[in-house]
């Protein structure tokens, strides 16, 4: 459903447009000035400006511009408010071009066109030729929002779907897996029945990034293809199996696309691809293993954006966020991040690299793999292959006068002692650890073999995180727990009935109930008591009691918080958490 902020019949408000946004939003006349001076020397839009410095955000720039031109703001779009008949008549590349998408026909036969950029006529000009001198009322929405609709409904009336590509696929190309399966596939790039098995590859990521899935699975079997997305943490199956016969020649598709060995069947592939899917640029992450009926392949799609590096949106609340922003400011140290596989640490710590990325700071990464671009840092790949491993990279790395050094992960006690001595002589280190909460990741450091001393001196603080996901907005229902259902993630209410949400299903969240995730955070400072600790070799457990007697919120705690905040439920913090006997009281 979309929601329109009508504005029919109110004149605009005869203001500069910088005026009215010093009234209408946040802005500060200091900002306004620095971005006029930019604006001048670029030539970029004043708005646009303003949101690239964070001065305001892209819907206080739409609501301004709706009201001193009159214009309607349409805060969601989506497929459902699409005429396919209207768009049937203008281009994909020109609506991509121009930000704009024909909407609907009224009674009286006034064509609504969403656009981004009102002070573009031309292309209006263009599109009232189109439909025969019809008259154009504007409606304003974001770009991303335009761009995001334009591939769905663009892609919603394309011909074939996964299944009908792949059905053509086989048809068309049967022959030519058989003979795959016997020859080198490089006859692949040469023949001419190549075209589905391209579309079909191309359609599977297309439809996975608007799903919003971060994994493909592609798993042969005896007699199919089964296709995973991976969406919120959970793997689902978007449509049937694919038929076994073009296994080969997808396999051969995708690692051309990675840059791997297609002759190479019987040794497991590491490969990336750089796409730009639904307007946005991705990296893929591509991994093959070889199995009993053929190659399975993971690709992880990673878009290659600062917004999802934006720490006020990773779930941090504002006195985890002060802290956090402290200890990343500092000049040196090792600050730690623990978590599972999947859990954002890796995001995480880039969101943090990200705020301090400046010109006077020198940043330099080591990880395996490089899984974020991040401009203006220095960022090293291990290969173990030809001896660049994370100490021999760090080795070197200090060599280079870094200022900030990621560490992708601590794996064993030379890497540790280096990025110990690293923090030690002056230098900020970040790094990950494998440990189910942050006092854990002290007694897993001393357990690997560097010395208490050492970790108690050098280790300013630990950052234990999880990803839960998120209550889809359209569909949540409120209810009243039971009080058994509170204490079970630590909520001891006192008199008044608590309200919390559950998951429900729509269309809009895959009938989940969730749509989108958020971290949950336990943030623990090594002060003078808990280093003493560390000093003496005491247990993680104590040395939890510890930090939590000193304000530390767990996991859990953090996560219940969210909970009687709306953003998530019951079920979804059990879930990622562990039972922590009771500690989690708030």
């Amino acid at each position: 459903m979309s929601t329109v902020a009508p504005l029919a019949g109110v004149e605009p408000e005869r203001l500069e447009l910088g005026e009215m946004l010093l009234r209408a939003t946040r802005l500060t006349p200091e900002q306004l000035d620095a971005a006029q001076r930019r604006q001048s020397e670029t030539g970029a839009r004043l708005l646009d400006v303003l949101i690239e410095d964070g001065a305001i955000t892209e819907e206080e720039a739409l609501d301004a511009l709706g009201r001193q031109l009159a214009i309607s703001v349409r805060r969601e779009l989506g497929p459902a408010d699409v005429d396919e008949e209207l768009i049937a008549r203008v281009p994909i590349g020109f609506a991509k071009t121009h930000r704009l998408l024909p909407l609907r026909r009224d009674a009286a036969g006034v064509l609504h066109v969403a656009i981004a950029d009102p002070f573009e006529t031309s292309p209006l000009d263009d599109l009232r030729l189109l439909f025969d001198g019809a008259e154009i009322e504007e409606e304003l929405a974001s770009e991303r929002t335009i761009l995001a609709t334009i591939n769905q409904v663009y892609d919603r009336g394309a011909a074939g779907s996964a299944a009908e590509l792949a059905s053509d696929a086989v048809t068309d190309l049967e022959a030519l897996a058989q003979e795959l399966s016997s020859q080198e596939p490089q006859d692949l790039l040469e023949a001419s029945d190549e075209a589905p098995i391209i579309r079909l590859v191309n359609s599977l990521l297309q439809q996975a990034v608007k799903e919003r899935a971060s994994d493909v699975h592609l798993e042969p079997f005896e007699r199919e293809i089964r296709v995973r997305f991976r969406i919120d943490d959970l793997l689902y199956e978007p449509m049937h199996p694919l038929p076994r016969a073009i296994q080969s020649s997808i396999a051969s598709r995708i690692k051309i696309m990675g840059g791997l060995n297609i002759a190479e069947k019987r040794l497991p592939q590491d490969g990336r691809i750089r796409l730009k899917i639904a307007g946005r640029d991705y990296d893929v992450r591509l991994s093959t293993v070889p199995i009993a009926h053929g190659e399975r392949i993971v690709m992880r799609l990673l878009p290659r954006t600062t917004e999802m590096l934006d720490l006020e949106k990773l779930g941090f609340n504002e006195q985890q966020l002060q802290v956090w922003e402290k200890l990343i400011a500092r000049p040196n140290g090792i600050v730690l991040v623990t978590g599972p596989t999947g859990s954002g640490k890796t995001t995480t710590l880039y969101g943090a690299l990200s705020r301090i990325n400046t010109a006077d700071r020198n940043i330099i990464t080591i990880e395996d793999p490089v899984e974020i671009q991040l401009p203006g840092t220095g960022q090293i790949e291990v290969n173990p292959k030809i001896g660049l491993t994370f100490a021999s990279g760090l080795r070197s790395v200090l060599r280079q006068d870094p200022n900030v050094i990621l560490v992708g992960e601590i794996r064993d006690v030379e890497t540790a002692e280096i990025a110990i001595q690293a923090s030690l002589t002056g230098h900020l280190v970040f790094s990950t650890l494998h440990t189910i909460d942050a006092p854990s990741a002290i007694t897993r450091l001393v357990d690997m073999g560097v010395e208490p001393y050492l970790v108690a001196s050098s280790l300013v603080a630990v950052l234990a995180q999880r990803l839960i996901r998120v209550l889809c907005p359209q569909c949540k229902e409120p209810f009243e727990p039971t009080v058994e259902q509170l204490a079970e993630i630590g909520i001891r209410p006192r008199g008044a009935a608590v309200r919390v949400f559950r998951p429900s299903g729509c269309e809009r969240c895959n009938h989940t109930g969730y749509r989108g995730r958020l971290g949950i955070f336990e943030l623990m400072l090594i002060d003078d008591d808990i280093r003493a600790m560390v000093t003496q070799n005491v247990d993680a457990k104590t040395i939890k009691r510890k930090a939590m007697d000193k304000g530390m919120n767990s996991l859990r705690a953090d996560g219940a918080r969210k909970v009687l905040a709306g953003i998530t439920s019951i079920a979804e913090v059990l879930r990622a958490t562990e039972d922590e006997g009771g500690v989690a009281q708030i």
